[in-house]
């Protein structure tokens, strides 16, 4: 009798610890697949965009129409990351929109306004790096211009530090857009460039 009772728990304990290992196998599974598509689709933005598709499109629009916003910047958490190796220059889309009753003529200039947790990297050399940092165009009252929507890339280079840069875009009334203008000014936000 005793040994069948013996017989009985070490089969019981070996069922367990199988059992055991095929639940710890799948929550292993679970979380490989996990990681992959947070890191393949990137379902929590953040990464630098190569070029502006309609899934982008459509959720600038969204942006529009949820905040009534004047500008908005994908992405929205208005923070990117860049590769100091990469080979395509990459950065972030904006649009804007013209909430005011009549046509106008909008300008924008991209700009660094912070490089100082990056050493020795002067504003200079943060801004040359820009491409596309300014523009302008024509919009009718509630015109915005997410079809024709514009990206600022940047161009890496081996002088680029691995810091955080904040840069600004500002966009302005009229056909003069600069770092210094202030009367003119239609809407400015910051963006977060973090290069790795």
């Amino acid at each position: 009798m005793r040994n069948i009772i013996k017989k009985e728990n070490k089969r019981a304990a070996m069922e367990m610890s199988v059992g055991t290992i095929v639940t710890i196998v799948l929550l292993m599974a679970t979380l490989v697949i996990g990681l992959y598509f947070i890191s393949k689709l990137k379902i929590f933005g953040g990464d630098a965009l190569e070029n502006v598709n309609s899934q982008i499109q459509n959720e600038m629009t969204k942006m529009f129409e949820d905040e009534g916003a004047k500008l908005v910047v994908y992405p929205s958490s208005r923070e990117i990351t860049l590769k100091k190796k990469q080979d395509t220059p990459k950065g972030f889309a904006f649009a804007v929109r013209n909430n005011g009753v009549s046509t106008k003529t909008f300008s924008y200039v991209v700009y660094v306004q912070d490089v100082t947790n990056c050493g020795s990297f002067t504003k200079q050399k943060a801004n040359s790096i820009l491409l596309g940092a300014s523009g302008s165009f024509s919009l009718n009252s509630g015109e915005d211009t997410i079809d024709n929507k514009d990206m600022v890339k940047f161009l890496m280079n081996e002088e680029v530090p691995l810091c955080t840069m904040i840069y600004r875009i500002k966009v302005c009334e009229g056909n003069s857009c600069t770092e210094q203008s202030t009367q003119n000014v239609y809407e400015s936000t910051t963006i977060f460039v973090t290069i790795k």
